[in-house]
């Protein structure tokens, strides 16, 4: 495995984002914007290709992180979804949660946004086993 390589990395950060698009779209969409305190009009509000566009940013940055840290330790691909899925959970999920505390969010909207990062590290995970 390459320290750095584009493919994986780009199908990697679109399985998450396609996950996103999912989960706060057909899934979750409306719990999710309930739980947010988020308007119609709220969501249509922005400027829509910056948000998805630095979104795409951020999961290419994680990808390249994991992607990285595989191609360090070349595991099995158990291990690779391990890693992934043991990342959110150890990881992004405890930080949002960390903050959510002191944004006093509620619970429900850290459950979904906790199983977005849990499904969208998994779905990276697997895309990455399909790469080795």
């Amino acid at each position: 495995m390459d320290d750095f390589a584009l493919w994986p990395v780009l199908a990697g950060a679109a399985a998450f984002f396609v996950v996103g698009a999912l989960w706060y779209g057909v899934i979750f969409g409306k719990a999710w914007q309930k739980a947010a305190g988020i308007s119609d009009e709220q969501v249509q509000s922005g400027n829509m290709f910056l948000i998805f566009g630095l979104t795409f940013l951020f999961e290419m940055l994680i990808a390249m992180v994991l992607w990285h840290l595989l191609a360090r330790t070349n595991p099995a691909p158990h291990v690779i979804m391990m890693m992934a899925v043991g990342f959110a959970v150890g990881v992004m999920i405890p930080a949002i949660g960390i903050n959510y505390l002191y944004l006093r969010k509620t619970f429900t909207h850290f459950l979904i946004d906790a199983g977005h990062f849990l499904v969208g590290m998994a779905a990276m995970g697997g895309v990455f086993v399909l790469f080795r």
